[in-house]
């Protein structure tokens, strides 16, 4: 016989301006269990965390806790309730250390005074707990992303959860660090800990879960045990059609090469050289910390160049003058959209407008009116969907907001290279299939692709080649007719 439920949401209704988020939605989730909530950027699965963590109030329905009224309204509530949240954007204060962002707001003290050897020791037990070998001590802003990752987990964990929420949890870790966190949810649900699990990684959902529900345009579809499921049978029930083929493959390369990168060093990257044709999409792949994403950050000149060269076009790229290159046709949608990417309290337009306003500028003016009408002819383009072009970034779907990114490139004129860091990371299997399709049309276009992502499926399905990374340096090259998962790991490691 099932457990009661430790909580239960009957006939939840949301609405925010222009988006009726939820619809009458029931939920419940039960002691020792993992409950995987899934449907597409949009469905309201945000929004019903949200509830649930005490951080929205919603318009009608109930919220029950042990079948009584739950009497959350705040954050702080739900912690006091035992509910905690791990978030799919981190929540960390970068200039705190690890230990003072684990127990925030609950440092151990003693007569005003805090007890740090306490307070590492314990944060100490924590980490290793989930597996992350770090001084306790260390600034958080000095982690990379896989680690902050763990610590905002940690976080979680030490609050000793009787409900924890896990909110795309393994978008930024590597296999093994997945293999660790999956050890030990399976621990806190043995130990009668009730575990709400958000993913668009369907894998892991019928890998973990014990029951999965499907939300889609603010609606239950419905709960189902995740042994009678396959990923197709969720595809369909997420987006409500057969999705058919991810990857679409038109495009092909041309002779012209678009973008050469000779001997290219940094303090992170050491003697990159590779070359990118028009009309190409080139991979890079490798495990966290191989140096990926500072490839990117050294070819735009974010990161001071120590030696190498950079050429676009035929032209060469000035050291350390990400002007200069944008100028000459490149540009980079990065890995973390909400620290890099978005301002998130401005509107769709200005976001997407904001690498081209030269064009639209005349003697120091804005011309509004050609803005509004190219931004709005990328929108349709790219068909990203936002009730306005006023609408706040922040309200809008991950997989909505990474169209927008793209767009803001495609509006500059003259645009030959795009580097696409972790292109689908956070955004559900309707929006991949989305942006796997724009990518092959712009690579139809001509425009040189560099994609680097942790995906290995996303590599094969995407590029015609791909480089493998380890420490800070190219270890090989494989083209798509030879390239394998376990080749590019074999590689890797």
């Amino acid at each position: 016989m099932a457990a009661e439920p430790l909580v239960q949401l009957r006939d939840i209704h949301k609405q925010y301006p222009g988006v009726y988020a939820l619809k009458g939605v029931d939920f419940d989730l039960r002691p020792g269990e993992v409950h995987a909530l899934v449907g597409e950027n949009g469905a309201g699965k945000s929004t019903l965390i949200k509830i649930l963590a005490g951080a929205c109030a919603f318009e009608r329905g109930e919220y029950l806790m042990e079948g009584q009224p739950a009497g959350i309204a705040s954050p702080q509530d739900a912690i006091r309730r035992g509910i905690s949240v791990v978030y799919q954007e981190l929540e960390l204060a970068p200039r705190l250390s690890v230990a003072e962002n684990i127990f925030f707001g609950r440092l151990p003290s003693r007569r005003g005074r805090v007890l740090w050897a306490q307070l590492y020791r314990e944060s100490a037990a924590i980490l290793a707990q989930v597996g992350l070998e770090v001084d306790p001590r260390l600034w958080v802003e000095r982690l990379d992303l896989a680690a902050r990752q763990m610590v905002e987990i940690a976080r979680a964990l030490s609050c000793r959860a009787r409900v924890l929420i896990m909110d795309e949890p393994t978008s930024a870790l590597t296999p093994a660090e997945i293999s660790r966190l999956f050890g030990l949810i399976r621990r806190l649900r043995e130990q009668g800990t009730a575990i709400l699990y958000v993913s668009h990684k369907l894998e892991e959902i019928l890998t973990l879960a014990d029951r999965v529900t499907v939300l889609r345009d603010g609606a239950r579809v419905g709960t189902f045990a995740a042994e009678a499921l396959d990923e197709g049978q969720l595809i369909t029930l997420m987006v409500g059609r057969p999705l058919g083929e991810l990857f679409s493959r038109t495009h092909q390369a041309r002779q012209t090469v678009a973008l050469e990168v000779k001997e290219l060093s940094t303090a992170r990257v050491h003697d990159i050289s590779f070359a990118v044709a028009e009309g190409e999409i080139v991979g890079f792949s490798g495990l966290m910390g191989a140096g990926r994403t500072e490839v990117a950050r050294a070819v735009l000149g974010l990161d001071q160049r120590l030696g190498g060269e950079v050429w676009v076009g035929g032209q060469a790229v000035p050291a350390d003058s990400c002007a200069a290159a944008r100028q000459l046709g490149l540009g980079l949608v990065p890995e973390d959209r909400r620290a890099e990417g978005i301002f998130p309290q401005l509107g769709v337009g200005h976001n997407l407008s904001i690498a081209a306003l030269e064009q639209f500028s005349r003697r120091g003016w804005i011309r509004r009116d050609q803005e509004q009408e190219a931004v709005a002819e990328q929108v349709r383009r790219l068909e990203v969907r936002t009730p306005s072009l006023e609408q706040r970034m922040a309200l809008l779907s991950g997989g909505n907001q990474q169209k927008v990114l793209i767009a803001r490139w495609l509006l500059r004129e003259g645009l030959r290279v795009l580097l696409v860091d972790e292109p689908t990371r956070g955004i559900d299997v309707g929006a991949r299939a989305e942006i796997y399709r724009l990518l092959d049309l712009l690579a139809g276009q001509g425009l040189a692709l560099v994609v680097i992502s942790s995906e290995l499926p996303e590599l094969l399905g995407l590029c015609d080649r791909i480089y493998v990374m380890k420490g800070g340096r190219i270890t090989g090259q494989v083209q798509r007719a030879e390239a394998t998962q376990e080749r590019l790991l074999a590689m890797a490691l």
